[in-house]
């Protein structure tokens, strides 16, 4: 519940401050704000998303929001499963699922974050979490248009502290080889797998270092285009 109409403008900035090859940018605004945002991100190459979306298309669902009213935005990514709605909203990986199969549907591109707590991190489950949430929360049919997977460790998540280089990579590596048994390797090998959990322009080279790690899932650092291009330069030069 971050921004307003006025912030929209930050669009017109971060495209000033894009690289020459900018890899692809997806901003994902409060709902109330998605139409304006995809007018103000017209001619950008930046594209919009949603923050989620309820599992059914219509219905009696006072204060929700549709993948097909997403759609009708002109948006066409929608964020499914993050930590804060999995937490404060109770969301289990079914959920999850079917939030992206309603995505897809719709023709949306469906971005399904995974991740464990900082109780299951100090137990050493966090590989066990993982796998449980990839098997629950994608849906069969998964491939690189209609999926991008992004594994935010709870505990890193505005916190400050991230993983360590090897725990991502010992991380972005499992989700790929679960994928390529899953999918099968020409497919999976093309699903984006993001990062998200404390990225910021002084961490973000280093993090991008990592082989199976294709961008970032950005939080705070993207709230103004001064923060956020550095990141997205160091993507594009990684």
């Amino acid at each position: 519940m971050n921004g307003n109409a006025a912030s929209l403008s930050e669009l017109a900035t971060l495209k000033e401050l894009l690289p020459a090859n900018p890899p692809q940018v997806v901003i994902c605004p409060p709902a109330p704000l998605l139409f304006r945002a995809t007018e103000a991100a017209r001619g950008t190459g930046i594209l919009i998303g949603a923050q989620d979306c309820h599992m059914q298309h219509n219905g009696a669902f006072t204060g929700d929001i549709s993948s097909e009213l997403i759609a009708d935005t002109g948006a066409t990514y929608v964020i499914v499963g993050h930590s804060e709605r999995r937490e404060g909203h109770e969301e289990r990986d079914r959920d999850v699922r079917k939030k992206a199969q309603s995505a897809w549907e719709s023709g949306l591109t469906a971005i399904i974050c995974i991740g464990e707590t900082l109780e299951d991190h100090e137990a050493d489950n966090t590989l066990d979490i993982i796998a449980g949430q990839l098997a629950g929360s994608l849906p069969d049919g998964a491939n690189a248009e209609n999926t991008v997977v992004a594994y935010e460790p709870i505990w890193a998540i505005g916190t400050g502290k991230i993983p360590t280089l090897a725990q991502i990579i010992e991380v972005h590596d499992f989700i790929r080889a679960k994928l390529v048994t899953r999918y099968g390797a020409d497919v999976a090998n093309m699903i984006p797998l993001l990062y998200g959990g404390s990225v910021k322009p002084d961490n973000a080279a280093t993090i991008f270092k990592a082989e199976n790690v294709d961008g970032a899932l950005v939080g705070g650092a993207s709230l103004k285009a001064a923060d956020f291009a550095p990141i997205i330069t160091a993507l594009a030069n990684s």
